[in-house]
């Protein structure tokens, strides 16, 4: 299969990836996020293809693609208005909403279960695939499975060169990490992912939110989760990654005390001078959050390298965005966190 190329500025895009998307196929689609691997989300057989395409787990859900609060109905059944506030307020953005499937949404989207994610991307090349596709786009995040997510058509590439349909460049996602999603289908609003809404916002709207435990803790393999990136170890270069917490001085002292040939620092661009002679890598601004979230999976990427070992990590404190991108490590890292205070 030759993979095509396929501009998101190019008047013909959105027609020929609908078309790709009509009859079964798989396109990697750009958004505000990260880049999706989308599918007919109505079609049991394309959504296969997807699982396959990427090595992803059967009981990992997918997240439905729309083009507005219009098509919510379409999918999703007693919906509170809840959802319409924060469609209101979010959408298009990175904000994911788990409500009660229709019978039309197949279990193989849902991972066998009554509810779906769903959300409108601000991206304005896909929601005009979407509307051309005429169905919903089921997209994951277009890396293999469990891997750093994809934020441009060339990381995409390289994962699923030859094996998927096409892929519309759209340039490097602007946030950077996938959406938030929130469960409304509980009697609390429940937040499952962190991501460029952040908890306070929807706290704002909602006036109520309960953190789930799988935004700070491993949770058992066997757990039934609701929505993507909940349970397995993800968005992992192939090493070990571990974070290190604490003031940069002493950060750095622990660090420069264990590192070994092999090894490479994952810190901030104000600390590049403290890891001399340690292999560092920046992700990007510890004083500007939304730099953090833009590079993070860029970076893991670079470091997801057999010459690599082992990856001291340093992450950023406090709420907002801050948030996403410490959950984010924290999964690459099988919450492993180093405290150098209690640390020998």
């Amino acid at each position: 299969m030759e993979t095509r190329i396929l501009p998101a500025d190019s008047p013909d895009t959105p027609e020929i990836a609908g078309e790709i998307i009509k009859n079964g196929g798989l396109v990697a689609i750009p958004t505000e996020t990260v880049y999706g691997l989308g599918a007919d989300g109505l079609n049991p057989e394309a959504v296969a293809k997807i699982f396959l395409a990427k090595g992803r787990p059967q009981d990992n859900p997918l997240i439905l693609h729309i083009t507005g609060p219009e098509q919510i109905p379409l999918y999703c059944h007693h919906v509170p208005a809840g959802a319409y506030a924060l469609a209101e307020a979010f959408w298009p953005g990175p904000l994911t909403m788990v409500l009660p499937a229709r019978e039309t949404v197949p279990k193989c989207t849902t991972a066998g279960l009554p509810t779906v994610g769903i959300r409108c991307p601000d991206s304005a090349v896909t929601r005009a695939i979407i509307a051309k596709a005429g169905v919903p786009i089921a997209a994951p995040s277009a890396n293999i499975s469990g891997k750093p997510s994809t934020t441009t058509a060339a990381h995409v590439l390289h994962d699923h060169n030859g094996r998927i349909d096409a892929v519309v460049d759209g340039g490097p996602c602007r946030v950077g990490v996938e959406s938030t999603i929130v469960d409304l289908t509980e009697e609390r609003p429940r937040l499952l992912r962190p991501g460029g809404i952040t908890p306070e916002q929807l706290l704002e709207v909602l006036g109520d939110l309960v953190v789930d435990k799988a935004v700070t803790a491993q949770i058992d393999k066997d757990a039934v989760v609701k929505a993507p990136g909940m349970k397995y170890r993800h968005y992992a270069p192939q090493c070990q990654v571990l974070i290190v917490s604490g003031s940069r001085e002493k950060a750095a002292a622990y660090i420069r005390r264990h590192y070994e040939p092999g090894d490479r620092v994952l810190c901030f661009r104000e600390e590049l001078p403290l890891y001399e002679g340690c292999n560092p890598l920046s992700y990007g601004l510890e004083a500007d959050v939304s730099t953090l979230s833009a590079g993070l999976f860029s970076a893991l990427r670079e470091l997801d390298d057999p010459a690599v070992h082992r990856v001291f990590a340093r992450c950023p404190q406090g709420g907002g965005v801050a948030y996403a991108v410490q959950n984010r490590l924290k999964k690459a890292a099988a919450f492993h966190i180093i405290d150098p205070e209690q640390t020998l």
